[in-house]
């Protein structure tokens, strides 16, 4: 063997080692060990408790199935009419209401975990039985926002569709298909 070909490995090791001797930085998660709860933000709790989305209907969003808040926001520039606007307030007051109520349920879910964990008290038994509880409650949350989306379609025009779609963004416009999948014609 040659001294290039050893020492060229050799080099090429110690490169790759001094990485993770320190030159890895600190965590993304600094800072972050002072929140009450460590896996939610005190923005997330703040969007939780208000009822927010959360993200959490992205798929009929990003489907063409428009949220009901974001369709009350741009209320005057689809334009919607005022039966449109009413029937799609109650659409947004339900869900809102019922995501409320489960966004303080997953919120404390959260804080139970934490809790635990803090204390030092979490068994395999006690971490299956709070994780389940959290994934129940984020399910039921997920399933309220996306089901807020699926009553929307059946309520708008194909343009109306069309002009959201534009109006968020998006490039892509399912509006026909949302209306076949509800029974709906265009109105």
């Amino acid at each position: 063997m040659t001294r290039v070909s050893i020492i060229l490995p050799l080099a090429s090791l110690f490169v790759a080692l001094s990485g993770y001797a320190g030159g890895a930085g600190p965590s993304p998660y600094a800072g972050e060990e002072t929140r009450p709860v460590k896996s939610l933000s005190p923005d997330d709790i703040a969007e939780l408790r208000r009822g927010g989305g959360w993200g959490l209907a992205k798929a009929a969003e990003l489907n063409g199935l428009p949220g009901p808040l974001h369709l009350l926001e741009l209320k005057d520039r689809i334009p919607l009419t005022p039966e449109q606007v009413e029937a799609v307030a109650g659409i947004y007051e339900r869900m809102r209401e019922a995501a409320i109520a489960q966004g303080e349920r997953f919120v404390a879910a959260e804080q139970a975990l934490e809790e635990a964990f803090r204390a030092d008290e979490v068994t395999q038994e006690s971490l299956e039985a709070m994780l389940a509880e959290i994934a129940e409650s984020r399910a039921n949350l997920r399933f309220i926002h996306l089901s807020a989306h699926l009553g929307t379609p059946g309520l708008l025009t194909e343009a109306q569709l069309a002009r959201y779609a534009a109006l968020r963004g998006y490039h892509a416009h399912r509006g026909s298909a949302a209306h076949r999948a509800h029974g709906q014609d265009e109105h």
